[in-house]
């Protein structure tokens, strides 16, 4: 009961952002834009260790990447680019995150967090890359857990309750086993078609 009033009070207060970007006719594509530069403001902080402040911009980040595919639709702004252009700028926005860890890490001489932060980066971008890649083989390929929403919210959880060393680790095992996942899943509707086409 307690957890459905607070998803419904998000809905009403998402709805009623979207509303008001939707009639200051700012473009869907800025909105996107805008999330990067938070981002970017995120990983400036977190380079300088200044984890719970970074945590705060992280969640300011991703209100405007909740909200800007909702403007598209309400204001008949949806494009297939619009939709390219938010996957690309998403993957920067991660990679901005990721980049500030590591010159924190780096900074702080921990070179074995800088290797961990370095296989969370390469586990985040191969679930992209692996679902791009497979979607161009078999219809949908959206298996696996661990997507961009549940990890930012696990760098987002890591870093305001200063908890980020196990968040990497979690990240990193996850991220690792949805790639896996999915090329297994892969190979298998592969082999089936192949299967049924033979």
């Amino acid at each position: 009961m307690f957890t459905k009033a607070i998803g419904d009070g998000a809905q009403f207060l998402l709805k009623h952002i979207v509303r008001a970007l939707s009639l200051s006719h700012i473009h869907p594509n800025m909105l996107t834009a805008i999330g990067l530069a938070i981002n970017i403001v995120a990983a400036v902080l977190f380079a300088k260790g200044h984890f719970w402040e970074a945590g705060w911009v992280v969640v300011g980040a991703g209100l405007f990447d909740m909200v800007d595919g909702r403007v598209a639709r309400v204001t008949n702004t949806v494009t297939p680019f619009g939709g390219f252009f938010d996957s690309v700028v998403d993957r920067y926005s991660d990679m901005a995150i990721y980049m500030g860890l590591l010159v924190y890490y780096a900074r702080a001489e921990r070179f074995f967090y800088v290797v961990l932060v370095a296989l969370v980066m390469a586990g985040s971008v191969m679930i992209s890359y692996t679902r791009a890649r497979a979607e161009s083989l078999i219809p949908t390929c959206k298996v696996g857990f661990l997507e961009r929403p549940e990890r930012i919210v696990l760098i987002i959880i890591g870093a305001l309750w200063n908890r980020m060393a196990p968040v990497l680790w979690i990240i990193a095992v996850l991220s690792n086993i949805t790639v896996i996942h999915r090329i297994i899943y892969t190979w298998q509707c592969m082999r089936k078609e192949a299967v049924s086409s033979g």
